[in-house]
């Protein structure tokens, strides 16, 4: 199983990279728009839709969600697209306000799923989890070193998760959301907090950045990455599965591994669009 999970994780990380890297900056969000399909797709099952004519309605309905989105943001399909900044403000506080709510959700769970567990409403959990995040990536992306930024907000996801982890093995004793996540405590929280703290220490002295900057486009991310993982836990233990799906061998489906960042980028993105900093041109 461990080989399974390293050669899976391998692959991915290529796949990626060479989207990130070896794609324009409009040509990117097409790859992951794709990528926010296949979720849709798990979204669909988890929300009690398993029929397979069911799950391709929901996902090209995502896909249609996706297309408004980009025209609202001025988004034609070109390589190197000029994106409306306050379309792109706009969607991403309204990604952030869900999150919000998705905090309440979570810490009341399982009382919560009254408000939430009818299929339906799931289904609409589904399209403001993922249209906000393609929002945030695309945006992310076009910025002056927009693949290196990216980069950056998938390295915060992972050292929150790492962090979190490690830490919680060796110290964790309190328990984060039993409800949702018995695996999780705040010892964890709290390491993977520090670990990025570490992490924009690292990227302002390598690349001669500020701190503050890095501080202020890292720690929310990682806080709120966590919220994503707690999220499709809660959503996963309504349903009674164990993963969303299982395309990935030994590491289950898209979701699984997307998780953090649905929660992440959207922040991420806001947070670098409130600086100011890098968009002082398009990304390619």
């Amino acid at each position: 199983m461990l080989k399974q999970r390293v050669i899976t994780a391998l692959v991915l990380a290529v796949i990626f990279l060479a989207a990130l890297f070896g794609l324009p900056a409009g040509y990117f969000s097409f790859f992951i728009g794709a990528v926010l399909l296949i979720g849709a797709w798990e979204w669909a099952s988890l929300s009690g839709f398993s029929a397979l004519w069911q799950r391709l309605v929901y996902s090209f309905a995502l896909l249609i969600l996706l297309v408004v989105a980009s025209r609202y943001l001025g988004f034609e399909g070109e390589a190197s697209p000029r994106l409306n900044n306050e379309a792109i403000r706009d969607l991403l506080a309204v990604g952030c306000g869900w999150w919000a709510l998705a905090l309440l959700l979570v810490q009341g769970y399982p009382s919560s799923s009254v408000l939430w567990g009818h299929k339906a409403l799931r289904l609409a959990m589904g399209v403001m989890v993922l249209i906000p995040t393609w929002v945030a990536l695309v945006y992310v992306r076009q910025q002056n070193n927009g693949a290196w930024l990216v980069l950056l907000l998938m390295l915060v996801v992972a050292a929150a998760d790492s962090g979190g982890y490690f830490a919680g093995r060796r110290f964790g004793k309190h328990k984060l959301a039993p409800a949702v996540s018995p695996g999780k405590t705040w010892e964890g929280f709290a390491g993977g907090f520090l670990a990025n703290c570490l992490l924009a220490l690292i990227v302002s002295q390598v690349f001669n950045q500020s701190l503050l900057l890095m501080l202020v486009l890292i720690v929310p991310t990682s806080l709120i990455s966590v919220l994503g993982d707690l999220l499709e836990s809660m959503v996963k233990r309504h349903a009674g599965a164990k993963d969303s799906g299982s395309i990935l061998p030994g590491h289950g489906g898209i979701l699984d591994r997307v998780d953090g960042i649905t929660a992440g980028a959207p922040v991420f993105a806001l947070a670098l669009l409130a600086s100011g900093a890098f968009s002082s041109g398009v990304g390619v």
